[in-house]
Parts: C-alpha cells; sequence; structure tokens
C-alpha cells in the first residue's frame, strides 16, 4: 500500500504546473466537452504509467542494489531541479467557439496526445524511480494513474479558471522539496 500512496502523490504534485497539466487545460478550452477528453487522457495514463512502472521494476531486477540505491538517488535530485524550470506556456488562444469533433474522435485526440507529452516526462520518470524502489508494479502503476488523474482532472473540469486559481511558482516549488526528500531518504536509510 505504501508503493501506491507514494507514487500517488509523487506524481500527482509532479504534475503540478506540467506540460500535460497545461496540455488538459488547452485541450478543455479548446473542445468544451470534459468526459471524452479525460477518457481519452486515462487510457493514455494508464499505457504509459503501465510501460513506465514494467521498465521500472524490470530495472531494479536487473541493476545489483547498491548502484540502484545512488541512481534513484541522482535521478531524484535531478528531477527535483528539473521540476523548478518553469514549463513554455504561452499558447493563449481565445476562440469563442469550440469545434465540432465526435467524441471518438475527441478520445483519440486525447489519448494521442497524452501518449506523446508524456514521453520522458517528469512523472513518467517519477513513476520508473517509484517502481525501481518498491518493485511493485501493479501498485506503482495504480497508484501514478491516480496522482496523474488527480492532477489533471481539475485542469480539464475547470477550463480557463484553473490557471488563474494555482500559483504555479509555489507548487513548482513544493515539488520540488518533494523529490528532493525522496533523494535525501534514499541517500539516508537506502530502498528498505
Amino acid at each position: 500500500m505504501e508503493a501506491f500512496l507514494n507514487s500517488a502523490a509523487v506524481v500527482g504534485f509532479g504534475e503540478m504546473g506540467d506540460k500535460t497539466q497545461v496540455l488538459a487545460l488547452l485541450l478543455a478550452m479548446r473542445y468544451r466537452r470534459s468526459l471524452p477528453i479525460l477518457t481519452g487522457i486515462f487510457f493514455a495514463t494508464l499505457v504509459s504509467m503501465g510501460v513506465t512502472a514494467l521498465l521500472g521494476t524490470t530495472l531494479s531486477a536487473w541493476v545489483p542494489g547498491h548502484l540502484l540505491r545512488w541512481l534513484l538517488v541522482v535521478l531524484f535530485a535531478g528531477v527535483a531541479i528539473w521540476t523548478l524550470i518553469p514549463e513554455d506556456d504561452d499558447d493563449d488562444e481565445d476562440d469563442d467557439e469550440a469545434p465540432f469533433t465526435s467524441s471518438s474522435s475527441l478520445v483519440l485526440t486525447a489519448f494521442i496526445t497524452f501518449v506523446l507529452a508524456e514521453l520522458g516526462d517528469k512523472s513518467q520518470i517519477a513513476t520508473l524511480l517509484m517502481a525501481a524502489k518498491y518493485r511493485e508494479f501493479e501498485l506503482v502503476m495504480s497508484g501514478a494513474t491516480l496522482g496523474e488523474m488527480i492532477a489533471i482532472a481539475p485542469a480539464v473540469l475547470l477550463g480557463k479558471t484553473t490557471a488563474q486559481w494555482i500559483p504555479m511558482l509555489w507548487v513548482r516549488i513544493a515539488a520540488a522539496l518533494l523529490f528532493a526528500a525522496l533523494s535525501a531518504w534514499i541517500a539516508i536509510f537506502g530502498l528498505e
């Protein structure tokens, strides 16, 4: 259960203010249809986090524990620093009319867009690290998926107003502190 909860927290915090959250906001603003967008994002997240968690658990089986420990310390510290770098979100299109798109087409659009946007993303790296640390594929994948959806769903459901409520600088700082704390925890206490 620890793997599930920690994965959800790490990915959820890491996703705040990230490019995929901004992408979800832009899709919601453009198409104004939450359910198909959330469906596509959910399936994209399952695929992305599933593959990443599988890779992380496989990596932990092949890399000796003492090397894996220091690799995770360095990677978590790197993600902490990366989290402090603001994302480019200069897309300020204001269309008064949402283009009509069928639900299945919108699900597919959201799915493909999110699979591509997640490649090498912080949340994907965090999932890989959590899977390597805990070696529990199902719990890490489920937790990472939940964390991603908790961060993404408000952006889709609340559309434009979400960006006005969230002070992204503070969110990035909190997420960076969480990743730095994980790095320090593993450096001090190891993987167990």
